[in-house]
């Protein structure tokens, strides 16, 4: 029988295509944490929180069996403190491709030390809140809902609180992709040196 290598290939020039496919800026961190502070769901946790990571982009593709991947900087105090990737693999019903953007705020030095051990990973039923218009909207690491949520200009403040010193945030760059969740999403921190 004859292996069709034809699907991977497809998966991952997808996937780079919409990795790549965003515009050049002069600082996608800067202009990624910019989105987010215009969304008043969002405003309170730069005042509160301990640290944050930011991933301008993260594109996702899959046809039943799926995958995503993206770059981030960690910050603690406004300093970046270093480098992480993400990555995760899933099969199911999953059709299409996405790009969105990610962040996620530490509560606590707990929560910051547990994300930047090494490699952490979301449980399976974790989810985040959508900063798009419209969404609803979905808060923590295992689940927990909130509130509709508005876009980042127009944002309506969500009921939105941390669950295991975490909370994450995402804003869709374009794509579509029918699945939500974040869970199983695998993070690798790298310190600055």
């Amino acid at each position: 029988m004859k292996k069709n290598y034809c699907f991977p290939v497809v998966l991952i020039m997808v996937m780079a295509a919409l990795i790549f496919s965003s515009p050049a800026y002069a600082d996608k961190f800067t202009d990624t944490i910019d989105i987010y502070k215009k969304s008043e769901a969002v405003q309170p946790f730069f005042k509160n929180a301990y640290g944050y990571a930011v991933f301008p982009t993260i594109g996702k593709a899959g046809i039943g069996i799926g995958g995503s991947y993206g770059t981030g900087q960690v910050y603690k105090g406004g300093k970046v403190t270093g480098e992480v990737s993400v990555i995760k693999g899933s099969i199911g019903f999953q059709l299409g491709a996405q790009a969105f953007s990610q962040m996620i705020f530490f509560e606590d030095k707990r929560a910051y030390d547990e994300f930047t051990s090494g490699n952490f990973e979301f449980d399976a039923t974790a989810s985040a809140v959508a900063i798009t218009a419209g969404a609803q909207a979905k808060a923590g690491t295992e689940g927990a809902s909130a509130g509709a949520s508005a876009g980042p200009a127009t944002g309506k403040q969500a009921k939105t609180s941390y669950h295991k010193g975490m909370v994450v945030f995402t804003h869709a760059k374009g794509g579509l992709m029918y699945e939500a969740s974040i869970g199983g999403q695998k993070f690798k921190f790298k310190p600055k040196k």
